[in-house]
């Protein structure tokens, strides 16, 4: 019926082309390359399964800014640092929005969160509240205690894998990790299958999900049935509800505890919510949507990080050795590794760097131009959507050198480049307004997980038939990043 559909869509469109083709002609804007588009689907047929990978080639025919039609949307595909600069600096305020999808409409209430939403007055006094009362440096350090008792909790499920010799899904481990430490800070406590609760873990990764998935009502709105015959708007829909009501209910269960100070992020909410000195007005739809965003940026993000780290160590033993030599020099004592310790690693600095530039957890960034503007002597028309790709300016061998594709965490010694979106040559965490919130929580937990798996467990594969004992870099396809396979790996204690 799709293809019924489609093709029927086509042949209407040919008879209306010539016209189309004359008026793009005649018009006087300077336009990027574009590669040759059908008529209703545009470009949606070269995306391929790994959207950045097919943009990359792209851009290698027709350069680094060139413009695409996803559907009837046109698209402008940046894929060079100084166009990037410019998105995220120069002309910050003109691409500090970001379009909208069937998904945002469902599961954000159409933007009105911090992640989605249109920059405004409302969109700053949101993320404020989360910078200001969660995710700054004194607020990230105050959960220092909190990550080290649930890395505990990982280590030594770690350690009863070892003494049974059986093997470990870590990839499931990890997600566990960063999910029961959100729940902690935002919610109060755990609430998982073993904790006896509802499994907000598997709600909210399957709720991630449909941020990356494509719909027809998207690009090509004639087509917007489809999305609702195949039935993915009722299971959107039906998550939502779900995710929703869970949320409603721990928001209502602090309410009706009325603490007298704040012990979690849900209880800070609600004392913001409760003062009339504020000029921003919170209700509870607002805390659920911001409570969406904490779960939805960290929880899936910082544990892929994670994995796609351990898989390049163990694809490169001498990195391991190295990084793992650096752990016992400061790192002594038979216990676990501690944040204060973590701070004087440079080289576990310099890994999870080399990380975030070959496996960016969102390899393409997504803006909205809301006016006119000219780029590299190109006239980009307002209502623009952009892509900028991350994944593609990391590898970039005229910036990175002839090796870079190769892990290779030892070239960050010395340079003076970091994630923070300075430097639009490493935007890892995007730049400008849409700068990542969460860099410092990120970073904090990755880099104190990542030094306890390294010093306390060595790791290795089973051999498969081919006698490869390294991990696979095969990508799961979609908007995000991730790794296809889970990491499934055998640890043995390392012994002082």
């Amino acid at each position: 019926m799709i293809l019924i559909s489609l093709c029927l869509a086509t042949f209407i469109a040919l008879l209306f082309l010539k016209p189309l083709l004359k008026r793009i002609t005649t018009t006087k804007r300077k336009l990027p390359p574009s590669p040759w588009w059908l008529p209703v689907i545009g470009n949606l047929h070269q995306l391929g399964l790994n959207p950045h990978r097919s943009l990359h080639s792209l851009s290698l025919r027709y350069g680094p800014l060139m413009v695409l039609h996803f559907g009837r949307v046109p698209v402008l595909v940046v894929s060079c640092p100084d166009v990037t600069n410019a998105i995220m600096k120069t002309h910050d305020l003109n691409f500090a929005n970001r379009q909208t999808s069937k998904a945002i409409e469902i599961f954000m209430k159409g933007g009105r969160d911090i992640i989605f939403g249109p920059c405004g007055e409302d969109w700053k006094n949101m993320k404020s509240l989360c910078v200001v009362h969660l995710l700054n440096n004194k607020m990230v350090r105050s959960f220092e205690n909190l990550r080290e008792e649930e890395i505990k909790v990982l280590t030594k499920r770690l350690e009863e894998a070892c003494s049974s010799s059986s093997s470990v899904n870590l990839s499931k481990l990890l997600m566990t990790l960063t999910n029961d430490i959100i729940c902690r800070i935002t919610l109060g406590r755990k609430y998982n299958i073993e904790e006896g609760g509802i499994d907000i873990k598997n709600l909210v990764m399957t709720s991630s999900e449909f941020f990356g998935k494509f719909f027809f009502g998207d690009f090509i709105p004639s087509l917007a049935w489809i999305d609702k015959i195949n039935g993915v708007d009722g299971k959107m829909k039906n998550i939502n509800n779900k995710l929703d009501c869970f949320l409603d209910s721990m928001v209502q269960e602090h309410v009706d505890a009325d603490h007298q100070e704040p012990s979690d992020f849900i209880d800070m909410l609600l004392s913001i919510q409760n003062d009339k000195t504020k000029r921003f007005e919170l209700d509870r739809s607002d805390i659920i949507l911001i409570l969406k965003d904490m779960f939805f940026s960290g929880t899936a993000t910082t544990a892929s990080q994670l994995e796609w780290t351990m898989t390049e160590l163990m694809r490169h033993p001498e990195c391991m050795k190295k990084l793992q030599d650096e752990i016992n020099s400061i790192s002594t004592h038979n216990f676990n590794v501690t944040e204060k310790e973590v701070e004087k690693m440079d080289y576990l600095h310099c890994v999870i760097k080399e990380g975030l530039r070959l496996h960016p957890s969102g390899p393409l960034l997504t803006r909205l131009s809301t006016e006119d503007v000219q780029l590299k002597g190109y006239d980009i028309a307002a209502g623009t959507q952009v892509i900028i790709n991350a994944w593609a300016l990391q590898r970039n061998p005229s910036i990175w050198g002839h090796d870079a594709e190769e892990y290779r965490p030892e070239r960050h010694f010395g340079l003076n480049l970091d994630f923070n979106g300075t430097d639009s040559k490493f935007v890892p965490f995007g730049a400008g307004r849409r700068l990542c919130p969460g860099i410092g929580f990120s970073m904090v937990l990755s880099k104190l997980t990542l030094a306890n798996l390294v010093k306390r467990f060595t790791w290795r594969l089973e051999v498969g038939p081919g006698g490869d004992d390294k991990p696979d870099l095969v990508e799961a396809s979609g908007i995000d990043v991730c790794r296809k396979f889970p990491l499934i790996v055998f640890p043995s204690l390392v012994h002082a």
